[in-house]
């Protein structure tokens, strides 16, 4: 059954940034457990896992860099109200909340600040950086940060850009896109969204299970949508730049069922499904039946007359549970849903 959640949530809430007050916090979840009978997460025979991807500030508040707004135009936010109240309603089913933290510097390889045109400007933020362009020299590396961003000396930086747009243009996922500033570590943008912080907060010790934080997106030289993988993994020469997280695919799929939501739908969301489906693909594709995708706790990225990456979003979805997920809503009691979780 699933529980009323407690009386300080305020789904409006996730329209703000607010300190969480942890103590308070820590002292009703205690109290909440004991009332409610919540047992710790190391007792559970059935064990959930809560993936959120990207639930953060910069990506969640319409005044921040890369508000994921939705056709809605209010999407990331009003997702982010719903999500709270979908783990407080059901904190005795969910064993342990893992949270992906994008996290950039400003020197990075899809930062304005990377890339200089022939006059030395810096392209503005949603500019496409054609592999053409790139190819023609009309933008190149900045050269005053080809050292800073360099794994070792004499790397070249201007191939591994040529290299990086062809790999990009090869694979058709997308092409090299110049962001706004974003996610900037230490910053409130790459804090998680309040409603959000608080909710997992309170989980963690009402079910006394501490959350796992995966952060992503550091590597100057590579973008990282998906949290299990960066976009390019070798260099021209065939080295290692990157890898994939295998450890955090480990820990996944060693519970009963895991539940993904987060941002973007369209972007970090698909493309971390799609890797993790890739590896259950190739371990036992019978495994797909334990992922749910809470369809209104995502939204996609709309940018107006610019991009609607909607419909990509729900082609995405529509070939995830082809291969066995379920397309579910927080809405929905977790006994209704199909597949294990909805099983006796």
């Amino acid at each position: 059954m699933s529980l009323s959640a407690p009386p300080f949530f305020d789904p409006e809430a996730a329209s703000r940034v607010f300190r969480v007050p942890y103590e308070d916090r820590a002292r009703e979840a205690r109290v909440w457990a004991v009332a409610h009978g919540i047992r710790p997460g190391a007792e559970d025979r059935a064990r959930t896992a809560l993936l959120l991807v990207d639930v953060q500030n910069t990506f969640c508040l319409p005044e921040h860099e890369l508000f994921v707004a939705g056709r809605s135009g209010r999407g990331a936010m009003e997702d982010s109200g719903r999500l709270a109240g979908f783990l407080y309603r059901n904190l005795p089913r969910v064993t342990q909340v893992v949270v992906t933290l994008d996290t950039h510097t400003a020197v990075q390889i899809f930062h304005p600040v990377f890339w200089v045109d022939e006059a030395g400007g810096h392209p503005p933020p949603h500019t496409i950086l054609s592999l053409e362009d790139i190819e023609a020299g009309r933008w190149r590396v900045n050269p005053a940060v080809v050292a800073a961003v360099a794994p070792h000396p004499g790397f070249d930086v201007d191939g591994w850009a040529r290299h990086y747009a062809r790999r990009l243009h090869e694979g058709g996922k997308y092409p090299l896109v110049v962001w706004p500033y974003h996610s900037m570590v230490g910053g409130i943008g790459h804090a998680l969204v309040s409603v959000v912080e608080e909710a997992v907060f309170f989980h963690s010790i009402a079910r006394q299970s501490p959350t796992r934080v995966e952060v992503k997106g550091q590597n100057p030289l590579t973008e990282h949508y998906s949290v299990l993988r960066p976009e390019v993994l070798e260099d021209p020469e065939g080295e290692h730049v990157g890898a994939l997280n295998a450890a955090l695919v480990d820990h996944l799929l060693s519970f009963d069922a895991v539940v993904v939501a987060g941002q973007a739908k369209s972007h970090c969301v698909a493309w971390t499904v799609e890797d993790l489906l890739a590896e259950i693909q190739a371990r036992d594709p019978r495994r797909a039946e334990r992922l749910y995708l809470l369809d209104d706790c995502s939204s996609s990225v709309v940018v107006p007359g610019v991009a609607d990456f909607t419909d990509p979003a729900e082609v995405a979805y529509a070939r995830f549970a082809e291969a066995g997920m379920h397309r579910v809503l927080s809405t929905t009691p977790m006994e209704e849903w199909p597949g294990p979780l909805g099983r006796p």
